[in-house]
């Protein structure tokens, strides 16, 4: 299935995180505000409108910050969908979380979640170094490092899964300590019981001006693209034979055909509730009051007075209208209907248009 067919109602639950990313995309963002949590109020009028306008009841908690973080909201709002008058006993429930969290929380993710998406860069030199506990939280984790609580509980969950229908991922970003190590990670995450992982070459952080206008964080970026898909297609080809997914946010739509890269495009089918309360088209928009130049991605609004979302229908309908097909860059390329024009969130980072090309990822012209 296609990327941009996942259809879903994501939360992004809180700006509380227990780690210090060295490459974290929404960081500054994040600790340039208070802390913010999606109040239950807006997550509970958000399964009801969702389940009222898609025949999907699959639900999902990301970003901001760690969704554990908020263990008692993600509980409440899990019981509310589940228990809900439409079909939903039918739910699902997917999380995107670094994993470092508590056997309280361990124990209910094992009888709740359907998919666990850990966010894990390999072996624990490479997770120390890219993805450090908050010292703020040592002593809550006995002044473990962040990556053996995740190994613990990865190891944990699998070990104890049983005949549940529970799926534990890993989601890995490349950074330059880690891409010459593919192979060496296929060993590695077989050895926990992982059997689907998710590679992404570092991305940039979002800011408020498009990385085009920022000479600094253009210089300080290093990726070598080419070096990342050599050891990209090894690996792949290694996982392959050990029976294990080695999969890369390039080719994620190659298992399917789509104008479209991912849901950002259809935001009605897939939308993101922020902790500010609004509704987002995009994982990389994880706040609404200040979107700045990622502003095409706030679609919509919960209004305090009436008690409703409010949906910018033309909005909607520019990012319905960002289509492969339908960009010159794209017109003559192959895989257009593979790719759809590149992840639209980071190209609009990048560059700050919505039919903007990503000249890192793709050479079409």
């Amino acid at each position: 299935m296609s990327h941009c067919n996942k259809k879903m109602l994501s939360f992004f639950l809180t700006t509380r995180c227990n780690l210090c990313c060295s490459y974290c995309y929404n960081a500054k963002e994040r600790n340039a505000i208070e802390e913010k949590t999606l109040p239950l109020e807006i997550a509970k009028a958000g399964i009801d409108w969702y389940f009222n306008q898609n025949d999907s009841r699959h639900i999902r908690f990301y970003g901001p910050g760690e969704p554990t973080q908020e263990f008692e909201r993600l509980k409440e709002i899990t019981a509310y969908a589940k228990a809900h008058p439409n079909r939903g006993e039918k739910v699902t429930i997917e999380i995107q979380t670094n994993g470092v969290f508590t056997e309280d929380v361990r124990n209910w993710a094992l009888d709740n979640f359907n998919i666990m998406w850990m966010s894990f860069d390999g072996m624990k030199d490479i997770q120390s170094h890219n993805r450090p506990l908050n010292p703020l939280f040592s002593s809550l984790f006995n002044d473990r490092s962040s990556a053996d609580v995740l190994e613990d509980n990865v190891k944990w969950l699998i070990s104890n899964k049983g005949d549940r229908n529970l799926m534990v991922g890993a989601r890995v970003t490349i950074t330059d300590i880690n891409i010459n190590r593919q192979t060496e990670m296929v060993d590695y995450f077989y050895d926990l019981g992982i059997r689907y992982v998710w590679t992404n070459p570092l991305f940039h952080s979002v800011g408020k001006v498009p990385v085009c206008l920022d000479e600094k964080k253009k210089q300080a970026y290093h990726f070598n693209m080419d070096l990342y898909l050599d050891n990209y297609l090894k690996a792949y080809e290694y996982a392959k034979s050990k029976g294990v997914f080695w999969g890369s946010f390039l080719a994620i739509n190659f298992d399917g055909e789509s104008p479209y890269h991912c849901r950002c495009c259809t935001p009605l089918s897939a939308p993101h509730l922020t902790p500010d309360g609004y509704i987002s088209a995009c994982d990389m928009v994880v706040l609404g009051e200040k979107p700045y130049h990622m502003s095409p991605f706030i679609v919509g609004k919960w209004d305090a007075d009436t008690h409703e979302f409010w949906v910018d229908l033309e909005k909607v309908k520019v990012l319905e209208n960002r289509k492969s097909t339908e960009m010159a860059h794209c017109r003559n390329c192959p895989v257009k209907l593979h790719c759809g024009g590149c992840c639209l969130g980071e190209t609009v980072n990048e560059f700050g248009r919505l039919d903007g090309q990503n000249v890192v990822k793709c050479q079409c012209h």
